[in-house]
């Protein structure tokens, strides 16, 4: 009888270490994520798309990619509670600048767009100490 329960022993003590090889694996996984920088205080946002439109028709996309810049850690805690607030004023005010002043045919003034983005960062968090950076500005005509 000893010897029948032999092969369930030796499954188990095969079985054990690869459920432990697993969960170190997990753990590893979860420590080795992707960052961006290895500065504390930057902020990633996912890039904006707005629709550039000329004639009522959509004539192509603006993407945007931005992050932040926030080296005093209370505003860092208050940007990062804030930043659905952030990204929706970022939409909008992309909206508008979009509609106004992009055009397919030219590359869109990033001076103004940065310092545009700057002043929404402001006001959305109430005091100035945020850095807005610009990471890609790109259009795609769709014609």
């Amino acid at each position: 009888m000893r010897f029948g329960r032999l092969p369930i022993w030796l499954g188990l003590l095969t079985f054990l270490p690869l459920v432990a090889l697993g969960a170190e694996e997990a753990g590893d996984k979860k420590s080795s994520e992707h960052k961006l920088t290895q500065a504390v205080s930057y902020l990633s946002l996912d890039p904006i798309y707005t629709t550039i439109v000329d004639d009522n028709r959509a004539e192509g996309m603006l993407m945007v990619g931005v992050g932040l810049d926030v080296p005093d850690e209370a505003l860092r805690e208050v940007a990062t509670r804030s930043m659905p607030v952030l990204r929706d004023a970022y939409v909008r005010s992309l909206m508008a600048f979009t509609a106004n002043t992009v055009r397919t045919d030219a590359q869109p003034d990033v001076t103004l767009l940065a310092t545009r983005l700057q002043a929404v960062t402001d006001r959305a968090l109430g005091k100035k100490g945020a850095k807005i950076l610009l990471a890609q500005v790109a259009i795609r005509v769709s014609r």
